[in-house]
């Protein structure tokens, strides 16, 4: 079987990571990078540790309006398609790759698998909602990481192509978590001790794009009386600057700026965490599985378990509730594990064979 993964922002090199993997070891697999995530803090060095076969293919389309970069991402896309044939196209998650991938198979009667399908923060206002609502629309099989996401699906009259698989990120966690404690000592790298800092990462438009929102999440932080790690992503960085507050977190003596750590460094850096505080949907569910508490700067989350479960408290971009989450928010019940047995690769690739 031929198979084209269509990738191309950091989580779904995560993603992918594993279930390449999988896939490699009975198939053809070509891998589509379609450089949505370009910088090398964002992309090479996920590969690198990944150990991601490199892509057959990268388009480079770089940072543009969604419009624009979903239209570069389909025309190329569908030019690969129509020279290698695949049998399969697997798109991941909810970027504009995701949406570029689907649609360009979709229109040449190619069929779609979707990995992460039938997640929803029912906020149309995010880009990410309008992508994974599209993706399953059109997906032939449907790779969902939970059974609610089987239940969403299900509301929304989506039953045929269905597979409760689990979460492919767990698979993630468990296999590079230990050849992160061979590798790596980002404690030491940063001057930190176990449970004596909080972890915090800001990328999302609704905070970095929005003056006051920014500035609450960052006034925050710095009125938090404790020491915060706070790896600086790229779009953070320049409205930081934008809006001036590059100066005060420059000289805060309690928040520790970095540039973005890769996924090996991050992973045990959630690990010994106090709490970790993100607006990344991937960080809550990682938060949830490592057992650290997690402060979501949202107002809605996809990963609902871990709200109900007591693990993950929505606070948005309300200083005040940032701040009282930090300092008294305590999970005081036990997780049931909702992401599945860390084997969802090992199952996609058997329905993928047989579906």
């Amino acid at each position: 079987m031929k198979i084209v993964s269509v990738i191309g922002a950091r989580p779904q090199f995560i993603k992918a990571a594993p279930l390449s993997r999988s896939l490699r070891s009975r198939h053809q697999e070509i891998i589509l990078h379609t450089g949505q995530h370009y910088d090398d803090n964002m992309s090479q060095i996920f590969f690198d540790e990944l150990q991601i076969a490199p892509p057959d293919y990268n388009l480079g389309v770089g940072s543009e309006s969604h419009a624009v970069q979903t239209a570069m991402m389909l025309e190329r896309i569908e030019k690969v398609l129509l020279d290698e044939k695949p049998d399969v196209v697997l798109v991941y998650g909810d970027t504009n790759s995701t949406l570029a991938g689907a649609l360009a198979a979709v229109k040449i009667q190619i069929p779609v698998a979707h990995v992460e399908a039938g997640l929803r923060s029912f906020n149309r206002q995010m880009p990410e909602e309008i992508n994974r609502v599209l993706t399953d629309r059109i997906a032939n099989l449907l790779f969902c990481p939970t059974q609610t996401a089987v239940n969403l699906l299900a509301k929304e009259g989506i039953t045929n192509g269905v597979y409760l698989v689990g979460d492919v990120m767990y698979d993630a966690l468990l296999h590079f978590s230990r050849i992160a404690e061979q590798k790596t000592n980002p404690l030491s790298k940063f001057r930190l001790q176990p449970k004596e800092y909080l972890l915090a990462t800001v990328h999302r438009p609704a905070n970095t794009d929005v003056p006051e929102n920014l500035q609450a999440i960052i006034e925050a932080f710095l009125n938090s009386g404790e020491t915060i790690l706070f790896p600086v992503h790229p779009r953070t960085r320049k409205f930081l600057q934008m809006y001036g507050l590059e100066a005060q977190v420059q000289n805060s003596s309690s928040l520790v700026l970095s540039e973005p750590v890769g996924y090996l460094e991050m992973l045990l850096l959630e690990k010994h965490a106090k709490k970790i505080l993100t607006d990344s949907g991937g960080m809550q569910k990682e938060a949830y599985l490592w057992g650290v508490p997690c402060i979501t700067l949202r107002d809605e989350t996809e990963w609902v378990e871990t709200v109900e479960e007591g693990w993950n408290v929505l606070v948005g971009a309300d200083g005040d509730k940032i701040l009282a989450a930090i300092h008294d928010f305590n999970p005081d019940q036990p997780r049931r594990f909702s992401y599945g047995d860390g084997n969802a690769s090992g199952k996609i690739v058997k329905i993928l064979e047989n579906p």
